[in-house]
């Protein structure tokens, strides 16, 4: 055998067994997982960005006398549960209802640590203004919603937080408004004290102007004999029902919307009482008011049921002119729901009314009284169709 032969067999076997081996090799490659991962050295881990939750650890918190639901975590509900006493609040809890209980007596413990706390709900218990710690609210530096209805509340909580925004204290026994109860609440929009014990005697002075920022004020159901004065500019909602006032004084605050003053002893408005750019509701039923006056274009709803308003509705009788004393079909009359049951007047609405309010779509006018009948029952009255002219068809504009 030549040396190039053997040669070539030799260069044949190495061949073959580098073949071999690279077979070995990518049945290896295949066999391995590339989804499998190395273990981390924890030195070289990043950590990933907290979620919400994950930093909120405490969030499950509650006390064992109330529920925290999950889907709510910043809310802690004890209503309903013959609790005498507030249990202690976590630091996250936002809102806290516990209404409908047994408590007479509030102490700052249970507030210490709720610096959170934006609405507390504490009506229907029995609460005592005397078993009241005097800084238990003030301590409460995000406390915005603060609910105390159907207590037994002698006085208005002071002081309160700078923060409060809306303040409901209606059904206690409240007599007076004391000046440094409202002084620094610079930011409360609503105001509710209805079903109290509140006289003049007990509104003196200019103890509601400080409040800048009030929308609403609600005083229904209590003694009082004139309306409050001094309202600051942004009073948007007056409600006075079921009171003893006999007169409302003229230039209100010019943002007014809405009055509600039925169940009073009003006798006679002055002509321009209402000459407010911006009302659109006003509501003097059950009264006895038999003298019209001024109304303004921007009026909506006005209520003039059970009062002593005699004579045809009509323009020369009611005297709508007074009313509305200039056409404007420009700008005309917003009013579109009046009501003037259990009054003194006689025969149907006259056509011309609608002319001084054009939008008038609904009135109520019930079968009216006579001077020795009770109220009766109301119906309501669509507007009617256009008269027509003597022997034509043509409509009356």
């Amino acid at each position: 055998m030549t040396p190039s032969h053997i040669l070539t067999i030799l260069s044949l076997l190495l061949l073959s067994g580098v073949l071999v081996l690279s077979q070995d090799y990518e049945a290896n490659y295949l066999d391995y997982d590339t989804n499998d991962s190395l273990p981390e050295d924890p030195r070289l881990s990043v950590p990933q960005q907290p979620d919400y939750d994950g930093q909120l650890m405490y969030s499950y918190e509650c006390a064992s006398e109330c529920f925290c639901p999950s889907s709510y975590p910043f809310a802690m509900y004890c209503d309903h549960r013959k609790l005498k006493a507030v249990p202690n609040i976590p630091r996250h809890i936002r809102h806290l209802y516990i209404q409908h209980n047994d408590i007479e007596d509030i102490t700052s413990k249970p507030f210490i640590n709720a610096t959170s706390l934006r609405e507390i709900n504490l009506s229907y218990n029995k609460l005592q203004s005397s078993k009241v710690d005097k800084d238990v609210f003030s301590i409460l530096k995000e406390l915005i919603q603060l609910h105390l209805e159907h207590n037994n509340l002698e006085d208005i909580p002071s002081p309160l937080p700078k923060t409060l925004k809306s303040l409901h204290l209606g059904f206690n026994k409240i007599s007076k408004i004391p000046a440094d109860a409202t002084r620094k609440l610079t930011k409360l929009t609503v105001l509710d004290l209805c079903s109290n014990r509140l006289t003049d005697a007990g509104i003196k002075g200019k103890i509601l102007s400080d409040m800048k920022s009030l929308m609403q004020i609600n005083m229904c159901n209590n003694k009082l004999k004139s309306m409050p004065a001094d309202l600051p500019e942004s009073i948007q909602q007056i409600s006075l029902e079921n009171n003893s006032i006999a007169s409302i004084p003229v230039g209100m605050t010019p943002n007014l919307l809405s009055l509600r003053m039925p169940h009073n002893k009003l006798k006679s408005v002055a002509y321009n009482a209402f000459n407010l750019s911006k009302l659109m509701e006003l509501h003097l039923g059950h009264n006895q008011l038999f003298k019209p006056f001024f109304v303004p274009r921007t009026l909506e709803h006005l209520y003039l049921n059970h009062n002593d308003f005699t004579g045809r509705i009509e323009l020369k009788d009611l005297n709508l002119s007074l009313m509305c004393p200039s056409l404007d079909l420009g700008n005309p009359n917003m009013l579109t729901y009046i009501r003037l049951d259990n009054n003194k007047l006689r025969g149907p609405v006259d056509y011309y009314a609608y002319r001084c309010f054009p939008r008038l779509i609904m009135i109520f006018y019930g079968n009216q009284r006579k001077d020795d009948e009770e109220d009766s029952e109301t119906k309501k009255y669509e507007k009617p169709d256009r008269p027509k002219r003597p022997g034509g068809n043509k409509a009356i504009e």
